[in-house]
């Protein structure tokens, strides 16, 4: 696994070894990347399912503005440091903060914060997360005009979006899909 583009191209990046941590392939993070394209740069991002950072690092060395990466995996969070430091260097304590909480309470310890870009890719199991994750971001108002948000899932998974919500895109890879949302009006 490694970093596909910007600064930071070709940087290693490291899972902690089991089965607990599933990081996003670097196939769907370069096409997920292209995607979204433009609207990284001098974003504010939250990645609240961290696992390795890949996400939010990727879209660092891409030139978004700063990052909150979350996950309350003792071993996750070694693992999103190591990776940080690594593709940061010396603007880490600047462009990166790191956080051992799950995502409640990460979106807790961030209220006041606005974001651009929200990364979504709890385990599997925790289809309730994408929904109720949404809900707490949208009552504590931390979502900036036009924030994007990607929530990775398996194809078979169905993921009830609260209002106003809407998923403008799904992209599918083999057992996985990436959805686009948004805040928007929903379909009726």
């Amino acid at each position: 696994m490694r970093i596909i583009a910007g600064e930071a191209k070709g940087r290693t990046l490291y899972a902690p070894p089991g089965s607990e941590t599933r990081p996003t392939s670097d196939k769907i993070r370069g096409s997920l990347f292209n995607i979204i394209g433009s609207r990284v740069a001098d974003a504010r991002v939250l990645d609240l399912f961290g696992g390795t950072g890949a996400l939010a690092l990727e879209a660092l060395s891409r030139g978004a503005e700063l990052a909150v990466i979350a996950d309350n995996s003792r071993a996750a969070l070694q693992m999103i440091e190591r990776n940080a430091r690594a593709v940061l260097g010396d603007d880490f304590d600047f462009r990166a903060r790191v956080l051992r909480l799950d995502y409640r309470s990460a979106i807790e310890a961030v209220s006041g914060q606005l974001f651009d870009l929200v990364f979504l890719d709890p385990p599997y199991r925790m289809v309730e997360a994408y929904g109720e994750a949404l809900s707490r971001l949208y009552a504590a108002q931390m979502l900036a005009p036009g924030c994007l948000i990607v929530m990775e899932r398996t194809k078979s998974a169905v993921v009830p979006l609260p209002k106003p919500f809407r998923v403008f895109d799904t992209r599918l890879y083999s057992d996985t899909a990436v959805d686009f949302a948004e805040i928007g009006a929903t379909e009726e």
